[in-house]
Parts: C-alpha cells; sequence; structure tokens
C-alpha cells in the first residue's frame, strides 16, 4: 500500500484529499446552491482517487504513468482547502460556538468510523497482525496511521475548520466561543506537549500531527477571495492557463521534483487557474439535481475510494506491462474505482447512514 504523510513537501500518494472532506456547496439561510462549488466537488474527489491510483502505479515502477496521473490530479487537494476556505468565510459562516463544534463532529464520526473499519480490512486481508492494529489504533488520535494513510488530510482540514470559525466568531463579535477556543488552545499546545511526554516518560509516542499548515492556510484565504469574486476574463482563457500550468507541473515532477509540494508556485498554478476557470460555471438544469447528489456524496466517496483502488488497482498495476497498456489501464481502473465509490456513497445517503459514514 502507497504511504504518505502530512506534506511539506507532498507524498507520493497525495490525498487528497479527499479530500475530499469538502465544505457544503450550499451557504447559509437563504443562500443559493452553488453550481460551481458543487462541480469542484465531483471533479477533485474523482481527481483524489486518480492520485492514489496513480501511486499504485507507481509502487509497481511505472514511474512515467504514475507521474502524468499524479500530476492530472494533484490540485485536488489544495481545491479542497480553498473550498474550505470559501465556505467558513464566505458562503456559511459558522454563528456561534456550538455550531462550529457541531460541524467538526460531523467529520470526526465518519472519520473515525472509517479508520476503524481500514484497520479491520488490514487485519482480516492478513496485511496487519491484531497487535499492530491495536497500535496503529491508538496512533491515530495523534495522526495518520498506515491502513488509512489517506485520512492525514483530516488532520489538518479539521483544525483549520477550527481556526477559520473561532476567527469568524470572534471578528464578527458574537458570543465568545468559550468551547472552541479551548480546543483551539489544546491542538496549539499538543505538539510541544507530546515532544515533552515522550522525553519524560522515554516511551515511543508518535508525533501530533492535527495541525494546520501555512500552505493550506493561505489556499483557504485565497481560494476563498477568488471564489467570492467575480471571475475577470473569459473562461477560455482560465482553461487553457490551466492546461498550461497543467504541463508545467508534469514536465516539474519527471525532471525536478516527485511528488512535488502542495505549497510550491508548480501546484498553486494549477490549482488557482481551475478555480478561476470553473469560478461561476453555471449548470444545465437537468443535470443539477444528479450534480448535487453526486457533490452530496463527494465526502463519503474520499473516506472509501481507497478500498477499491486497493483491490482494483493495485492487481492490475503490478499485472499490466510496460508501455502503452499501463496509462490505459490506469484510466480505466482509476474510473471504476471512482464510479464505485461514488455509487456505494450515494448509496448510503440514500439509507440515511451519511452522519456515519461521510
Amino acid at each position: 500500500m502507497p504511504r504518505t504523510a502530512p506534506p511539506t513537501a507532498a507524498p507520493t500518494a497525495g490525498p487528497a484529499a479527499q479530500p475530499a472532506a469538502a465544505p457544503a456547496a450550499r451557504g447559509g439561510p437563504g443562500r443559493e446552491r452553488r453550481d460551481d462549488i458543487d462541480l469542484l466537488r465531483v471533479v477533485c474527489t474523482a481527481a483524489v482517487v486518480l492520485v492514489h491510483a496513480s501511486a499504485e502505479f507507481l509502487d509497481a515502477g511505472h514511474r512515467t504513468t504514475g507521474v502524468l496521473g499524479d500530476s492530472a490530479g494533484r490540485f485536488a487537494v489544495p481545491a479542497f482547502f480553498a473550498m474550505a476556505g470559501w465556505a467558513a468565510l464566505v458562503g456559511s459562516p459558522v454563528r456561534g460556538d456550538a455550531q462550529l463544534l457541531t460541524r467538526l463532529g460531523r467529520i470526526l464520526r465518519p472519520m473515525t468510523v472509517w479508520t476503524a473499519v481500514y484497520l479491520l480490512w488490514q487485519y482480516l486481508s492478513g496485511r496487519q497482525p491484531p497487535h499492530e492494529g491495536l497500535r496503529d489504533a491508538a496512533h491515530a488520535l495523534f495522526g495518520s496511521v498506515e491502513p488509512a494513510f489517506h485520512l492525514w488530510y483530516l488532520y489538518t482540514y479539521v483544525p483549520l475548520l477550527l481556526l477559520l470559525g473561532v476567527a469568524v466568531l470572534v471578528l464578527g463579535r458574537r458570543a465568545a466561543p468559550r468551547r472552541s477556543l479551548l480546543l483551539l488552545a489544546a491542538f496549539a499546545v499538543a505538539p510541544a506537549f507530546a515532544g515533552d511526554a515522550r522525553t519524560l516518560t522515554g516511551l515511543p509516542l508518535p508525533s501530533w500531527d492535527w495541525s494546520v499548515s501555512l500552505y493550506s492556510l493561505a489556499y483557504a484565504v485565497a481560494g476563498a477571495a477568488l471564489l467570492a469574486a467575480r471571475r475577470r476574463g473569459p473562461r477560455g482563457l482560465w482553461l487553457a492557463g490551466t492546461a498550461a500550468a497543467l504541463v508545467a507541473l508534469t514536465v516539474y515532477q519527471l525532471t525536478v521534483r516527485h511528488p512535488a509540494a502542495y505549497g510550491s508556485v508548480a501546484v498553486a498554478a494549477p490549482t488557482f487557474a481551475l478555480l478561476g476557470a470553473v469560478s461561476g460555471v453555471r449548470v444545465p438544469e437537468r443535470a443539477r439535481a444528479l450534480l448535487g447528489r453526486l457533490s452530496d456524496a463527494s465526502f463519503g466517496t474520499y473516506l472509501v475510494h481507497l478500498l477499491f483502488v486497493t483491490v482494483l488497482v493495485g492487481p492490475v498495476a503490478e499485472a499490466v506491462p510496460h508501455g502503452i497498456a499501463a496509462p490505459v489501464a490506469l484510466a480505466v481502473t482509476a474510473v471504476a474505482a471512482a464510479v464505485l465509490s461514488f455509487a456505494v456513497s450515494v448509496l448510503w445517503g440514500r439509507l440515511g447512514m451519511r452522519k456515519w459514514l461521510g
């Protein structure tokens, strides 16, 4: 299984992202649902699946194919941070302490459930002995673990939402968010506390990975501004810029550095170009219902997709020969994994299980 960690330089598998714990596309009371945010959530969730499928091909020795696929989807994580910023600061800012904590709970519940699912999957599939599963379960309180490595994104996303929410409440001079401020303070001192505990006890305690990186905060604030503003210039020019930036990112990853850091110019350029290209787009009326269902299912898709990537993509990546067959196999298996992931997420949404499964 490919490894990833919260990157200063982005991991081989990247996420997601997916993250894909995207913010709600619908704003507060009286706000219209935005087609462009729905479309971005679906596109970015599919891109997360592509990045993780590409990691399987990289691990199997198909470097060029893996880098091409990774480059095509590397914008997804920064774009999700941008959408998180838009939702928290513009689309649907919190109005009180309780609402902010409720939003965090909507992420943490399915995050906990799926961490347990992936640990159980590792055990049942014979990939991990029971004692290692128990160790990972304990370490998951501190940061993402190997069986559910793609959840690293949520260990940044949760404190990011907490920080932005507290800022909105404090600057908006609403009721003092006492509980949220205490939680934010706990997140702030936890890394140093964990390090001190390691020194004092001599125990191999894991590092504390619930933290906000500067690049994620920058994407959130800049993305909020871009998505809230009226698009300047023709959409075709933004699309051309997106295509050119993706080509440049691919060349960069093939010749300079792979994986490219999410905070690098090479990743920021296609991310903001794509946001500008999609911002304000209107989807035909007949397609909005389907797009809305897929958008609502995107968080669940992000959570479950690694199972399908492991089962479907991994064996194909190991078996397919080098040459043109590899990129074709990547495209086919990535699409299959994405379709199945969206389908099961839509299904459990209809069954009323989204509270626990995302």
